[in-house]
């Protein structure tokens, strides 16, 4: 059995995603269904599901932005992103932000299915041009890998310790910490430290 979460405003699509579940309830469990990324990320952490079904284009907060902080929450969870257009560039930005694959809004139940079926076994339901956006991204940052010292800073950020912490336990300034962390931001193409922290534990960095 399957544990899905669902993070949807369209109601209809809801709707049909609710009795999509329940005709497959031998196989699926839909334990929570919410049209906006605020209520579920209040909820979604206590409800542990498998596989959360992410809708991109969310009124207020994004879906691209409730991946990542429920990324930090909920690390094991499989994220299919939701999306009008499969080739739209949010997608791409939804694939490095942690989801493990998307589907279109106009899929067939099989198709949908399938798709969590699919990450369930390791795999990443993806176009062919998306994937290979995905793989230039991950061989760019290669190219441009962390010095020691900013794997040094960024483990001490991973510990939970701030700025001056960092400097205190390195013994260099605290201006030198804003200098490589800003080195770090450029090179894993983040702009916060909760970021940086997600993209090190993924990439086993530190």
């Amino acid at each position: 059995m399957t544990t899905i979460a669902l993070v949807e405003d369209n109601k209809d699509l809801r709707e049909g995603l609710q009795i999509i579940f329940k005709e497959h309830d031998d196989e699926f469990k839909c334990v929570g269904i919410f049209a906006d990324a605020e209520s579920a990320l209040k909820k979604i952490p206590s409800l542990k599901p498998e596989v959360i079904l992410m809708d991109i284009n969310l009124p207020g907060m994004s879906g691209i932005e409730c991946l990542k902080k429920i990324r930090q929450q909920l690390p094991e969870a499989d994220v299919i992103m939701l999306t009008v257009f499969a080739d739209d560039e949010t997608v791409f930005d939804s694939l490095c932000a942690g989801a493990c694959g998307y589907i279109t809004k106009n899929a067939s139940p099989e198709v949908i299915l399938d798709a969590i079926r699919e990450v369930k076994k390791g795999g990443a339901p993806m176009s062919a041009r998306i994937a290979r956006m995905v793989v230039s991204s991950f061989q760019g940052f290669e190219a441009t890998s962390l010095t020691d010292r900013e794997r040094e800073v960024l483990a001490q950020l991973c510990k939970g310790k701030s700025y001056k912490m960092v400097a205190d336990a390195l013994f260099i300034s605290h201006d030198t910490v804003r200098h490589h962390i800003k080195n770090i931001y450029k090179k894993l193409q983040v702009h916060s430290v909760s970021e940086a922290i997600l993209v090190a534990m993924k990439k086993k960095i530190v």
